[in-house]
């Protein structure tokens, strides 16, 4: 199974490098328009095989999309960060303009694989990638809610003092920090309501630190973090690939669900080799539809952004 990155950056290099370790796939691409970026990325990755025991072939190249012909799954993380003084309708310009250009390329060569979205802002760029590329909706796939829902379960885990991996939890919403929605009330540790080990002020606090998650490790690293988006993007790819049908929140196009139409936004899904195989309804309370429906116009309003790239 074959897997291409394009994005040599922090976020793509450390999903390439969970990927071949973790045995995932049997090829990475990780592609770059920066000369030897890629290669250099690629090439260090591949000399851990020896110590760590991997057998992955990994490969980096610059702007080559041959290389990537026959992807199963191709990452899109490419894309610029927001700058001091840029408005959300540059970035959003500038980054539509490289996800369409990078969309288009990856298809050209492999007309068949699977579209994740890591660019930002992610459920607008997953939006735009479906509507530019014209792609069946179970193929493009927005990588924000494991990633989000992952820092949930660390904030609970942390609330509580008991490990991550026993605690279930997810967030649905827009991958921003204003539209995020932790849903405290479902979350459990092995089966039990954390409502039964924390009182409601804890967890309201838990559900604000998740929300400005991102935020707060830019503050503290001073740019953007990689660890954990770079895993939670192998773990959507891993459960693409082998087939494992787990239930992860992504940014999906919505035909009604949620009470939503013509939007990708974050809902549970179970993902499959097929992508998307079913996108699953969860009965929220009305706190939560209305959070839902916040969110929703919220991330519905930087959509109309793209009219100019889609046009």
């Amino acid at each position: 199974m074959k897997v291409t990155i394009v994005g040599a950056g922090n976020v793509g290099a450390t999903c390439a490098d969970v990927i071949a370790y973790r045995g995932i796939a049997s090829e990475v691409v990780v592609l770059d328009i920066k000369e030897g970026f890629a290669e250099g990325k690629a090439m260090d990755i591949s000399q851990c095989a020896t110590n760590t025991g991997f057998n992955t072939k990994v490969s980096g190249s610059t702007n080559d999309y041959s290389k990537t012909a026959n992807s199963d799954v191709v990452v899109i993380t490419s894309g610029i960060p927001r700058k001091p003084g840029m408005t959300r309708e540059e970035l959003i310009g500038i980054n539509a303009g490289i996800v369409k250009t990078v969309s288009e390329n990856v298809l050209a060569h492999s007309p068949n694989c699977i579209v994740v979205v890591v660019s930002n802002p992610m459920d607008t760029m997953t939006y735009l990638a479906l509507k530019a590329t014209g792609l069946p909706k179970n193929r493009i796939i927005g990588m924000g809610g494991a990633l989000d829902s992952s820092r949930f379960r660390y904030y609970l885990s942390k609330a509580l003092d008991v490990p991550s991996n026993d605690i279930s939890a997810m967030v649905i919403g827009g991958h921003g920090d204003t539209t995020m929605i932790p849903l405290t009330r479902l979350a459990s540790y092995n089966g039990i309501p954390v409502s039964q080990f924390a009182s409601q002020e804890v967890l309201d606090k838990v559900a604000a630190d998740t929300m400005v998650g991102g935020a707060t490790l830019t503050g503290l690293l001073g740019t953007s973090a990689w660890y954990a988006p770079g895993a939670s993007v192998a773990y959507l790819v891993d459960s693409i690939l082998n087939d494992q049908k787990k239930m992860i929140a992504c940014s999906v196009f919505l035909e009604g669900e949620y009470g939503q139409n013509d939007i990708c936004i974050g809902v549970p899904c179970i993902i499959g080799k097929n992508g998307v195989e079913q996108i699953i309804d969860i009965n929220l309370n009305e706190a939560e539809k209305a959070a839902f429906a916040k969110s929703a116009d919220a991330v519905r309003s930087m959509n109309g952004d793209l009219k100019s790239v889609l046009s």
